[in-house]
Formats: structure tokens, C-alpha cells, sequence
């Protein structure tokens, strides 16, 4: 968590500055991308799909098979783009994401969200991102490096006013390393992860792993990151992120109620369905419920309160999240059927989870809070149940007929990592792969540094 006092210059923070986005002048095209598309939580199986990507970075993991698998509950949607074409820059309130293939630009901040616009000027030299849009008559020039922990800056031009700099650190998936020699020592828990998930017959099985204590050089490593298995209740963190982004913002407050009706319980996960309504939650007691206890009913509420599923889905898009999408609400086996899911990827899963505790998309307090949340998990079958008693971690499950997750953070004093444990296929041997993967990063964690070799 060391980075997060590193941010630099905002004066938009909160609601002192009002930026208007309406629409785009004549001068710059508009293009919104849709961001709105299926979603999930813990509850029935659904249909399976087919045939994740897979691809191969140099020095960043290792991607069994020949990409052409057909495998049951993998959404069939190509991969990403290449990391080093998409970026956002992190700064107080906000982001602005830069994709450099397709020529788009999204700010978002705690004044709006221009949406996905287009810049069809924008130049593309020694790995940096440049150019200029006009939203609403407000100007963003942006010089934004391609290359994650670079320093980049935003100018915000409206009329009447003096112009508003906004320096931060872009963020890419994967960040580069910080000490690629320190970060080499990591390579190693690739190949005996390749090997736990090559021996997971029955479920297609994908894992990222990053570094954030500095050990090995905040280095990130994946197998099958790019997998995309339904999310199951994994989407509940980009939930909970979206309203915390609020409260920082000033927008809400975590001690507001939000009337819960009846038509509000479902089953599954969960506390609240045991309660009486109508009454009224606060937003606190939902947002740890939501995490705590994987909470549906909690999902489902919060959904409704930041304004359907087009807000979540900004967040992923404004952090160029191209695996994630919330498209349903939890058990809404209609929606399921219709062919509406929700989908993630390990390298997606743990984007988030460093952009959290590196303070790029939260402030400390809101980090701490989330980070608190995920210890509290009473779901424990997983990771904790596969590491020796009293490790401390801080996670959140996902679980399906066919999928079966743990996503969150090792926080063992010294060798603090991220970690995304995702399955495909049947639950009763995903979960098993899961505890198989989680208890062979533990032990390489563990093992002193020096007598890591490669295999």
C-alpha cells in the first residue's frame, strides 16, 4: 500500500469543480461504447459457453495448450488487446483511459464521464499517447505514456476558467515490474502452476499472481490469465469499488439508508434474505454484506442504487477491464437465460486488485475499508482453507454449478501479494483446483527467496 501517497495534483476532487459533459462538438467525432451486457452471482448453473483465448507475454506467464480448446462455462470473446496499446492514467477523483489501436479516450472523474469518444488525431510516438478532445465545450489535452508507472498528465481547458493540470501514474495489465531482476525469482511459480492446472482435467482453470510487496520486484506472472469463466460472485468487487469511488467523491455516504422492499430477497448467499422488510440498510451494512457474506440481496440493491448495470461497467471500461461485464442481476435465471451473463478473467481480477491497493482507484481510507471487507469473508473453503491455520488473507469467492473462484490478497507481513484463483467446469473439482493453486503460491511464498530455481 506504499504507493498510494504518491498521488499528485487534483483540483477536482470532490464536487468544488463542475465540469459539464454533455456532447461532443463538431470538431471531435463521439463514440460511446456499449457497457452495458450480462451479468452473475452465486446461485444455479447456467448454460456452458466455449473456447477461452489464450496467448503468451514474454516473461509474464505461461499459457498451456494451443488456444484452441473448446471448454464448458469459457465465454468464446477474443482476447484483448495488447496490454502496451491500452493504459489509464490514475489521478485524484478520476481516470482517463487511453486505448492507442482503437483511438479512444474516456475521462472519468468525480465531476463526469465523457463516455468512450473518439480522437481520430491522436498521435502515437515513443511509446506515448497524445492528443486532444472537446466534450460539452471543455477541452482535454492529454499526453498519456503506454507504459505502466509512467507519469502522465491531463490539461483541462474550459472556457472562463483557468486551465486545470491533472499529473498521474499510468496504469497498465500487467504493470511492469519495478526490478525485473528481483521480479525473474517469480518465473519459477509459473511452471508449477502450469503444471496444477494442466492436471485440472475437468476444469479449464486460469490464475494470475502479482507481487505488491516488492520482494520480486512487484512483478506479475499469470497462467491462462486471459481465461473468461461466468464471474459469479467475483463481479461483486467492481460493485463495491463503484460506490466507494462515490464516497470519496463526496457524492454519498456510507451511513445513507436504502429502503429494501420484499421484492428486493432472493436466495443464495447471504444474510439479508433472513430479515424482515421492508425496512432500511444503510449503505455500510450493505457493503460489507455484499463482501462478508457474498450477499444477493445486497448485490442486487447496490446494483439498483448506482443506477443499473451502465455504471459498473464505465468503471471496467474506464480501467480498460476488456474480459469483465456485469449483465444480470444475482439469480436472475431469466436474464441467464436470455443468454445474459457475467463474465471476468484472472489478469482482469487482479488489474482491480492492485489498482486498489496501490490507491489508483480508491483513496487509503477507502482501500482499508474494501481490504477490511475481504477479511471479514465467511466463505473460507478456498484459499484459507488450503493455507495453515491464521495466514492472513483478505478475499472474496465466487461460486457456481459450473465455476468455481477465490480472488484476493495474501497479506503475509513482508511477501503481500494479489492473487486470482478462477475455474470453469464442474464447482466440486474447481474448488479443489482453486485450494491446489492457492496452497502452491503459498508455498513458493514461503520458501526463502534464494532457494527458488527454475524449472
Amino acid at each position: 500500500m506504499r504507493k498510494s501517497d504518491k498521488r499528485r495534483s487534483s483540483s477536482l476532487l470532490g464536487n468544488s469543480a463542475r465540469v459539464p459533459l454533455k456532447v461532443l462538438t463538431a470538431a471531435v467525432a463521439l463514440a460511446v461504447l456499449a457497457t452495458t451486457g450480462p451479468a452473475t452471482a452465486d446461485g444455479p448453473g447456467r448454460a456452458p459457453g466455449a473456447d477461452p483465448a489464450q496467448t503468451t507475454e514474454p516473461g509474464y506467464g505461461v499459457e498451456p495448450g494451443d488456444g484452441q480448446s473448446h471448454e464448458p462455462g469459457v465465454d468464446p470473446t477474443p482476447e484483448r488487446p495488447p496490454t502496451s496499446e491500452v493504459s489509464w492514467l490514475s489521478f485524484p477523483g478520476g481516470v482517463f483511459a487511453v486505448d492507442s489501436l482503437g483511438h479512444t479516450v474516456r475521462y472519468r472523474a468525480c465531476d463526469g464521464d465523457t463516455g468512450r469518444v473518439a480522437d481520430p488525431t491522436m498521435r502515437v510516438a515513443a511509446g506515448v499517447a497524445s492528443g486532444a478532445v472537446v466534450v460539452g465545450g471543455t477541452a482535454y489535452r492529454y499526453r498519456v505514456p503506454l507504459v505502466g508507472r509512467s507519469e502522465g498528465t491531463i490539461e483541462v481547458i474550459q472556457r472562463h476558467r483557468p486551465p486545470t493540470t491533472l499529473t498521474g501514474v499510468v496504469v497498465t495489465s500487467p504493470q511492469p515490474p519495478t526490478d525485473p531482476v528481483e521480479g525473474a525469482r517469480l518465473f519459477p511459480l509459473s511452471g508449477q502452476l502450469a503444471r496444477v492446472v494442466a492436471d485440472a482435467s475437468l476444469n479449464p482453470a486460469g490464475v494470475t499472481v502479482r507481487d505488491l510487496s516488492g520482494r520480486y520486484g512487484d512483478q506479475q506472472i499469470a497462467v491462462n490469465g486471459s481465461l473468461r469463466p461466468k464471474a459469479a460472485s467475483v463481479i461483486k468487487l467492481w460493485i463495491l469499488v463503484e460506490l466507494l469511488r462515490r464516497v470519496d467523491c463526496g457524492q454519498v455516504s456510507l451511513d445513507d439508508g436504502v429502503l429494501v422492499t420484499p421484492e428486493d430477497v432472493v436466495g443464495g448467499t447471504g444474510q439479508l434474505q433472513f430479515e424482515t422488510f421492508p425496512q432500511v440498510v444503510t449503505l455500510h451494512r450493505l457493503a460489507q454484506y455484499l463482501i462478508k457474506y457474498s450477499d444477493n440481496v445486497a448485490a442486487n440493491v447496490l446494483i439498483t442504487y448506482l443506477g443499473g448495470f451502465a455504471p459498473v461497467n464505465a468503471l471496467i471500461d474506464s480501467m480498460n477491464q476488456r474480459s469483465t461485464i456485469l449483465a444480470r442481476r444475482m439469480l436472475d435465471s431469466a436474464a441467464a437465460q436470455r443468454g445474459e451473463e457475467n463474465y471476468t478473467s484472472p489478469d482482469d481480477v487482479v488489474s482491480l486488485l492492485g489498482a486498489v491497493w496501490d490507491g489508483e482507484i480508491l483513496t487509503p481510507a477507502s482501500r482499508d475499508m474494501m481490504i477490511g471487507f475481504m477479511r471479514e469473508q465467511t466463505l473460507n473453503t478456498k484459499i484459507p482453507a488450503a493455507l495453515p491455520q491464521g495466514v492472513p488473507v483478505a478475499h472474496k469467492t465466487g461460486d457456481l454449478p459450473d465455476a468455481s473462484h477465490d480472488v484476493g490478497y495474501y497479506l503475509i507481513p513482508g511477501t503481500e501479494t494479489a492473487v486470482a484463483f478462477l475455474t470453469a467446469g464442474p464447482m466440486a473439482t474447481g474448488d479443489e483446483t482453486v485450494r491446489r493453486m492457492a496452497r502452491t503460491v503459498y508455498d513458493f511464498l514461503v520458501t526463502p527467496v534464494e532457494g527458488a530455481v527454475e524449472e
